[in-house]
This record gives structure tokens, sequence and C-alpha cells, in this order.
């Protein structure tokens, strides 16, 4: 056993010693502005990407989609932009700071989230209209708000929305920070995406189904950014997220495939 721990030991520097890195070749930044619900699936992008090309540092940007739209029409650096809709890839297109036309490249579901515990009762979708409960929604403007939004309408009549948003507490900046409210049992409920409901917080949420006919399926663009300082690069990693390789990784985050 100590002899193989030091064979593999050895295989480790000599792998290192042959990489870009290691020969003196400089590395290169990619800046990624991603949603907030890709966090855990762009991770591990970032991660295989950098495995395949070891002179990469893939420098990921996390946020709500608005936000991050803003900050590129603001002039933050950015190479690569991963939305949660179309409307805000849609604002970056308008200032022409597109490099070419943004393809889909995953998909998502809305789903009801409760804490474990389930302190409101809820038991179905139309729970959310409920007297009394406390309500987290993300805040107007990022997408997961406007998908939920549009289930609402789809779930009630006018009567039905206006006592749903009557319970509404807290509007937050993005869809992660909703589900640690509702995990940590400061709300009662709260919408998200399906792919937020990671292993990291699934002990500590129920999941409420939202029928089909209310709900709505996200489609999440991503493009090249025309102020990019390295195009073949940014490119090659818009690739990869399209690849075979990357949706086996974005569907292993509970994202879904798109249609091409």
């Amino acid at each position: 056993m100590a002899m193989r721990n030091l064979v593999g030991a050895l295989l480790v520097l000599m792998l290192a010693a042959c990489s870009p890195k290691a020969a003196g070749e400089p590395s290169q930044d990619l800046t990624v502005f991603a949603a907030s619900s890709l966090t855990d699936a762009y991770q591990e992008l970032a991660a295989a990407f950098e495995a395949q090309n070891p002179s990469v540092d893939v420098l990921l940007n996390f946020g709500g989609s608005s936000t991050l739209s803003t900050q590129i029409l603001e002039g933050a650096p950015a190479d690569v932009f991963a939305s949660a809709n179309q409307a805000q890839m849609q604002l970056i297109a308008e200032a022409g700071l597109l490099a070419a036309p943004a393809p889909d490249f995953a998909s998502n579901r809305l789903t009801i989230i409760v804490p474990a515990d389930n302190p409101a009762g809820l038991q179905s979708a139309t729970d959310l209209a409920q007297p009394g409960m406390a309500l987290v929604l993300a805040a107007p403007g990022v997408p997961v708000r406007e998908y939920s939004d549009q289930a609402i309408a789809q779930l009630g009549d006018a009567e039905f929305q206006a006592a749903v948003y009557a319970n509404l507490v807290s509007e937050e900046e993005n869809v992660r920070i909703v589900v640690t409210k509702v995990a940590l049992g400061e709300a009662d409920a709260g919408i998200v995406y399906t792919s937020d409901v990671t292993p990291a917080v699934a002990g500590d949420l129920q999941q409420i189904a939202i029928p089909d006919e209310a709900n709505v399926i996200a489609a999440y663009p991503i493009a090249v950014l025309a102020e990019t300082g390295n195009p073949d690069l940014a490119h090659t990693f818009l690739d990869f997220v399209l690849s075979a390789a990357g949706q086996v990784i974005l569907q292993s985050w509970g994202l879904g495939a798109v249609s091409r």
C-alpha cells in the first residue's frame, strides 16, 4: 500500500511537471458571469474545463441575471455571460455587447420549497394563498421572479393572486438567498428552480410540486461578450458547455436539456 501511494504521488508530480503551467506557459484568465441558479453546475464545469486546459483559470461571478446584466452594461469586464432568461441577454444584445447570438444551453422548472418541518402545513401549490403564511420570492427583475409571477398567474384568478402576494414578506436579489431563507426557517415557503434543491440543502427542505399546466420552463442562454480579451478561449468554453460532456454535468445538477 505504501509503495502504491508512493507511485501515485510520483505520477502526480510527473504530470504536474509536464503541464503547460509547469512548463512556464502563462496562465489565461476567463471571466464567466453566471446566474446564481448555476452555481454548483458551473463550479463543476469550470473545474472540468480547467482540467482540459491547464493554463486556464476560470473566474466565476455568480448573481441574479438582472444584476449581472447591469454590471456588464456598466462596463464590468467579462468574457462569457450565462443568463437564466432571454430578457437579460436581450438587454446585452441591444447594447451591442454580444460577439454572436446566444444559444440556449439548459432549461429548468419551478418548485415550491418549504422548511423540512413544513410549519405552515402546505400541501399543494394553491396553499400559497393560505392566510398568514410567510412567502419569500426573488425580487422583481430577477428571472426566477418573472417565472414565479407567471406560475402564480396560471395557478389561479385575480383573487387568488392577490392572496398569494399578500403573504409576501421578503424579496431577494437572487434565487439562492430564497433557498437559504426557507432552509433556515425564516419563511414558510418560496419558489425556486428545481435545480436549487441541491444535496447540500435537500435535507432542510420539502418540495411541493407546481402542476405542469401552471409551471414554467426556464430557458438559459449563453454568449461570448464582444469586449472579451480572449475570444477564442471564450468560444472554446461556450462550446464545452454545449458539448455532450458539458450537458452531462449540467443535467447532473438538475438542469434540463434543450432541443437543438
